[in-house]
């Protein structure tokens, strides 16, 4: 595909074939492929809607901008690696820093503008020199890591936030959704996340008429009394409006807070690529400096309107294993979706209806699927995690970026979670490996500095394992 149009039919267009995936390059029905557009949708939606809130912005300027920003990153990969960009939650902490130090909104978008310009500028150098220099610097056991504390530092906001607004309630759809994605064959199966959440309304609604209002925590705040679905915004809410837009300025302090999260954004990107590169069976290398740039240039697209900054999301790319349909069609479907929505106040409130319990089911699937990517890029590459040089920079990494451990400098600066997390694996790795004696350097199975993650177990057969793929 020259710029990612020009699908193929997978099969029948029901479903992947057995021990088959749908790759970027094919699609199943139009039907389908609109459907499957519209769960990711559902996946990317809470965090993006979510991040813009909690730094001031506009949620439904930061939807439709996810869409424009999702079509850029197709355009500019040509279409060969299927990722989703919202909003990027790394830079929440660098809001409120930049705020405690009596900044604003436009102050938050310029320190984003410029993060995300620098951002590019690496893509730009990655994709100049070759992957070699993500490779050298990222090899297997840290950019397995990254992925893994990327999708288990999500934890929290799971169990803290979500969970407990409704525990029963996120109980019920957890098993649900659990069943739908092992019962449920062909599309019904690409589908569970959304039937996931129309069982949720369903069982928020019934639980409201059966047993009345409850008593728990919002969005992790204080316990109160209230109904469990309430679509009494919805009702306010207009059904064509355009998001309010505002110039970014720049403040040198400001855009030194927010300049750390880059090493976080290059580490993330490129694991998204591997993780996505191990899922399609793709090699993705000369692609990962295009990826880096693609959504650094998206960021300052986004925040030179007022918008939040971009990143490619785990979200969708945990959707993708577990439907095995990697289609760019219905990314494209998706961005539309996402366009159109964010002109559309009416549906940002119906979105925003979604109960806290049904996310909390949903979200406990959804983010251990993509922690669970990391193991997969250390299985595939023979990572040796009994080897101390392996086994300390990461346990001390994971469990910073899961624990969201913080490092505080100054009263205006401190890292955390995945960004303290990264450069803790990253540099330990890199440190250790210096002093390291000769045999803890020595490559089990693939070379440490490696050419890519897409090319290993070649022939091993593919059972619908994602673990496994056919010889190509």
């Amino acid at each position: 595909m020259k710029v990612g149009f020009g699908w193929k039919l997978h099969g029948d267009g029901r479903a992947p074939r057995p021990g088959a995936v749908v790759r970027p390059d094919e699609r199943l029905s139009w039907g389908r492929t609109v459907g499957l557009g519209a769960q990711h949708v559902v996946a990317m939606f809470g965090a993006t809607f979510v991040a813009p809130i909690l730094m001031g912005l506009d949620p439904n300027l930061a939807v439709m901008l996810s869409g424009v920003a999702t079509v850029f990153f197709l355009l500019v990969t040509q279409g060969r690696i299927p990722s989703y960009l919202g909003s990027s939650l790394s830079f929440v902490g660098v809001a409120a820093v930049i705020k405690s130090q009596g900044g604003d909104t436009a102050t938050v978008t310029g320190a984003l503008l410029v993060a995300g310009a620098v951002l590019a500028a690496c893509g730009a150098v990655v994709q100049g020199l070759g992957a070699k220099v993500v490779h050298a610097v990222l090899p297997p056991v840290v950019t397995g890591a990254v992925v893994m504390l990327i999708g288990f530092n999500l934890a929290p906001v799971a169990a803290g936030t979500y969970w407990p607004q409704d525990q029963w309630t996120a109980l019920l759809v957890m098993a649900f959704t659990g069943l739908a994605l092992v019962v449920l064959r062909g599309f019904w199966s690409r589908i569970a996340i959304f039937l996931g959440l129309v069982f949720g309304y369903a069982v928020s609604w019934l639980f409201d008429r059966v047993f009345g209002k409850i008593h728990s925590p919002v969005g992790g705040g204080a316990a109160t009394e209230h109904w469990r679905l309430d679509l009494s915004g919805v009702g306010k809410a207009d059904w064509i409006g355009l998001p309010s837009l505002h110039a970014p300025s720049f403040q040198a302090s400001a855009v030194l807070v927010a300049l750390p999260v880059v090493v976080a954004l290059i580490a993330e990107n490129a694991g998204h690529v591997k993780a996505v590169s191990e899922m399609t069976g793709d090699p993705l290398d000369d692609r990962m400096g295009a990826a880096i740039m693609a959504d650094g240039t998206a960021t300052v697209l986004s925040t030179a309107v007022g918008g939040p900054a971009t990143t490619t999301y785990a979200e969708n790319i945990g959707v993708m294993a577990a439907t095995r349909v990697y289609s760019t069609a219905a990314y494209w479907c998706a961005a539309g979706f996402a366009i159109l929505f964010g002109l559309c106040p009416k549906f940002g409130a119906v979105v925003a209806a979604i109960p806290g319990g049904v996310l909390g089911g949903i979200t406990v699937v959804l983010y251990g699927m993509i922690g669970l990517l990391g193991a997969q890029i250390w299985i595939h590459n023979r990572v040796d995690l009994t080897n101390p040089l392996h086994l300390v920079p990461v346990a001390a990494g994971v469990i910073v970026g899961i624990g969201n451990v913080t490092l505080k400098f100054t009263d205006s600066f401190e890292l955390s979670g995945i960004a303290l997390g990264t450069i803790i694996v990253l540099t330990g790795y890199h440190v250790l490996r210096l002093m390291a004696p000769a045999h803890m350097k020595q490559p089990t199975g693939t070379p440490l500095l490696d050419e890519g993650t897409s090319s290993y177990d070649v022939g091993a057969g593919d059972s619908g394992d994602p673990g496994e793929r056919p010889a190509r």
